[in-house]
Order: structure tokens, then sequence, then C-alpha cells
């Protein structure tokens, strides 16, 4: 069981940045959310693993709010079901989608540009993958381009676990940060994928 005082500490050191605190926190209770996600996902590891990496990815950025008085497996927890719901709504859309373009008659021309507008997506996130430090550039293109699990990551680098979900963290934030700064061409390209046949 984890002693509560224990906790305080490492919340507070968390909140002042501590990169060893949340890794501790991390080991602490990763393996705990897992469990839980695999209960309420029934059973589903790769949605599991997805919010896990997610919750602690959002933990890091809200590190200052952070209620050291509070219970932090509850925060967690509170944290990881948004995430999955989000993550249930997200499939729903993308089924309706695909179901649409199923149905419909989409032409060949409207497919190349849908076709050209994420490959540009997709180069200009691999652009930012090589603005990152080496090691974070290898956690991140093993683990959003090639599928494999922190697990599989932390074994295959000879690292932690925790040091993946750490390195992963802050190469999803340098990215969110960069999408932001071009928040019009981003969305444009996704407004030209998903509504030009609509």
């Amino acid at each position: 069981m984890v002693n509560f005082t224990d906790e305080k500490h490492l919340l507070i050191d968390l909140k002042d940045g501590s990169f060893q605190a949340f890794e501790r926190l991390y080991n602490m209770y990763s393996g705990k959310l897992y469990n839980f996600i695999m209960r309420l996902s029934s059973g589903n590891q790769y949605m599991a693993e997805e919010v896990v990496q997610s919750t602690f990815i959002r933990i890091w950025e809200v590190r200052e709010k952070v209620d050291t008085n509070a219970s932090f497996i509850s925060f967690l927890c509170t944290i990881a079901k948004n995430l999955l719901m989000n993550m249930y709504q997200r499939q729903t859309v993308e089924y309706v989608y695909n179901e649409y373009l199923l149905k419909s008659s989409v032409d060949r021309d409207s497919q190349t540009e849908e076709n050209i507008d994420l490959h540009f997506l997709n180069d200009y996130i691999d652009s930012l993958a090589e603005e990152l430090p080496a090691q974070r550039k290898k956690v991140f293109i093993l683990s959003k381009r090639q599928n494999y699990t922190n697990k599989e990551i932390a074994e295959m680098m000879g690292i932690s676990e925790s040091t993946v979900a750490t390195q992963l963290s802050l190469a999803v934030k340098f990215m969110r940060e960069q999408l932001m700064k071009h928040y019009d061409k981003v969305i444009a390209l996704l407004i030209a994928f998903f509504v030009n046949e609509m």
C-alpha cells in the first residue's frame, strides 16, 4: 500500500517540476491504472496502454495544479476515464465517416487530394520528430510510428519504462506546441480531409 506521506512529498516535488518524482509516481501507479482501464475497456490492451500513457502525459502537463492533499489515484482514474470516453467517441466518429465513404460515390480526384493532405500532415510530424533529441526521437518513432509498447521500447533501448514515458510525454508536448504554432495550416488540412466530400 502506498504511504500517503511519501505520496504527498512526491506530489510536492512533481509540482516543482521534478522528473524523478514523476517517474516514481509512474512506477507506483501505472500498473494499477492499467488494470483499472483493462476492466473498463473489457480487456482492451491497446486502449489500456494508450490511456495510461496519455494520462501520465496529462499529469505532467498539469503538474502545477495537482492537489497534494487529495487522492492522487482518484485524480488519475478521473483523467483516465475521460480519456477513454474520448477514445470511444473518436472511434465512433471514424466509424461513421468510414461508413459514409463506403456508401457514397467518392471521386478519384478528391480521394487523391485527401491522401496528399494526410501525407503532408504525416511528413510535417516526421519533420518535427527530426528536431527532437536523439533518445526522445527514437522513443517517439518506436511508439507512434512503429506501435511498440512502452515495455517493448524500454527493453529494446535498455532504459526504464518510466524513462520511456517521460521522453514520450516531452516529445508529444513539443509536437503539440509546434502544431499549435501552425494551427491554421493544420486545421485547414484536417478540414480538407474530413469535410471535402460531405
